[in-house]
């Protein structure tokens, strides 16, 4: 078929039900010569097994035979967009072939590290053999690569966004389908309920979902305890401390709080609602359980006791939306209790059941003030009014989506998670290389505007061939459809250096 440049595509093709669907594109043609060399590679295709191809039947007898043999093909295109991104990153500096080919194949298609050979020759690249890959890893952690990448994603960051002037960090776990617990992988707080031992992982990435930093830490140890050493290590690293630090609420502890000012940062973190009717008793004097949607109060309160208290201003916002979903749930929750109290569900612990010995009853208390808070979200900071008002404090508190964003990634598309390691130094390692992955994958995400299984389903069955015909090569590059025309026109061009 004839393309838009003018060149003629060679597809193999399969037509079912009156639908014609290609199987595979051999190359384009720009001559008569390229164009018989790609229809003998088509037929090679499809006559599995047929080792050379002669494409001189009708010559004089004098003549020699023409051979001709496909010797390589590869989705080129593919591999080239993931190393370009690695290299505009400067991950490149790390100056280690094996540890980039565990990166961009785990973008590619995650799986083991034995299996990475696999990947890498299905694409069509080099491969370097497992024992080389298993010696990257021990490289990988002996020489500290995450500092490396670490500093070349805060430099990408400080370029992308003019300044590195606020983090956002969350955390989450990572299982291991294996039950022995040791130093390291403990059985831990979950929230999906598993019980398989774990490890807790901190992430810190920038407004835009970009990664800075992760770390590891034990399977059982406290959210509220990762906060402080992540900030400590972002600290020493890149001697940065003049930043707003966005977390959660389950980051909020006083003392978390005073040594993140301690140590020069400022902060917005999630603030409970247990507080909230004494911060706001004033509006509630007024004006009742009255407010206005998106309607923003502030007060102040004294947090942590003795030496240790400060007082820290609190940023409230009531929502119609957020005031409706609280009500779903306060709904659903009274009609737990009111199941156990009558005995049509057995006993548990739930937020309105009021047990007073052998009594079962709703506690209404709790209840009003549940129904009192609806729709009401609290933020802590350290931020003066003047420099960043109530409206901007909410909408930085709103970026943490990001984060969660970046663990999915980190968890499906990049299937960080279970992990098959033993060793702290190998589970560090992988984590090294899955920290690497993300950072490419979110700049590719935000230059083209495709998830990153969009952007490999589309470029990997692009495949460059290259054909050999009386000792001379042809590579046939493939017709690159609209829908890669797309992604890659979101792209710096693909480097040819080496």
């Amino acid at each position: 078929m004839r393309t838009s440049s003018g060149a003629t595509a060679v597809q193999i093709v399969e037509k079912r039900g009156g639908v014609r669907r290609i199987l595979e594109h051999v190359g384009s043609a720009h001559d008569d010569a390229e164009l018989a060399v790609l229809m003998q590679a088509a037929r090679e295709s499809l006559n599995t097994g047929q080792g050379e191809l002669d494409l001189g039947l009708d010559a004089p007898e004098q003549a020699p035979a023409t051979r001709a043999r496909v010797l390589a093909t590869a989705s080129q295109i593919l591999w080239d967009v993931l190393d370009d991104a690695y290299r505009l990153l400067g991950f490149d500096t790390i100056g280690d072939e094996a540890f980039r080919a565990l990166v961009l194949a785990r973008i590619i298609e995650p799986t083991s590290k034995a299996d990475t050979v696999r990947v890498l020759e299905e694409i069509g690249v080099p491969a370097p053999h497992v024992n080389t890959l298993h010696a990257a890893l021990r490289r990988c952690a002996g020489r500290d690569y995450r500092r490396v990448l670490a500093k070349a994603c805060l430099a990408h960051s400080a370029r992308t966004t003019g300044q590195a002037a606020m983090v956002l960090y969350d955390t989450t776990t990572l299982h291991f389908e294996n039950d022995d617990e040791d130093d390291l992988r403990r059985v831990g707080m979950s929230k999906e309920h598993r019980v398989d031992p774990q490890v807790q992982v901190g992430l810190l990435v920038d407004p835009g979902g970009f990664p800075l930093e992760v770390h590891l830490f034990e399977g059982n140890k406290a959210e509220t305890t990762t906060l402080i050493p992540v900030l400590t290590q972002f600290q020493q690293r890149h001697g940065v401390t003049d930043m707003v630090v966005v977390a959660d609420a389950g980051m909020l502890s006083a003392a978390n709080l005073n040594a993140l000012e301690d140590a020069g940062f400022k902060f917005i973190v999630g603030s409970r609602l247990t507080k909230a009717p004494y911060d706001l008793a004033e509006h509630f004097d007024r004006h009742g359980d009255y407010f206005t949607d998106g309607q923003i109060l502030e007060s102040t309160r004294v947090m942590g006791t003795g030496k240790n208290a400060r007082e820290r201003r609190i940023v409230y916002q009531w929502s119609f939306k957020r005031q409706k979903r609280d009500d779903r749930n306060i709904n659903a929750m009274i009609a737990k209790a009111e199941k156990i109290a009558t005995g049509a569900a057995p006993m548990r612990r739930t937020r309105f059941l009021k047990v007073t010995g052998a009594t079962k009853e709703l506690d209404q208390a709790t209840i009003d003030r549940a129904r009192q808070l609806a729709g009401l979200k609290g933020y802590v900071t350290n931020l003066p009014r003047k420099t960043m008002p109530g409206q901007a404090v909410i909408s930085a508190y709103h970026d943490l989506w990001q984060v969660e964003a970046s663990f999915r990634m980190t968890k499906s598309d990049l299937r960080a998670r279970p992990v098959f390691h033993r060793q702290r130094n190998a589970i560090e390692a992988h984590l090294t290389i899955v920290f690497a992955a993300l950072a490419i994958t979110r700049y590719l995400t935000r230059e083209t505007g495709k998830s990153i299984k969009k952007i490999v389903r589309t470029l990997r069955p692009l495949r460059s061939v290259v054909i050999g015909i009386d000792g001379h090569q042809i590579t046939a590059e493939p017709a690159i459809t609209p829908e890669a025309r797309e992604i890659l026109d979101q792209l710096p061009p693909i480097s040819t250096g080496p």
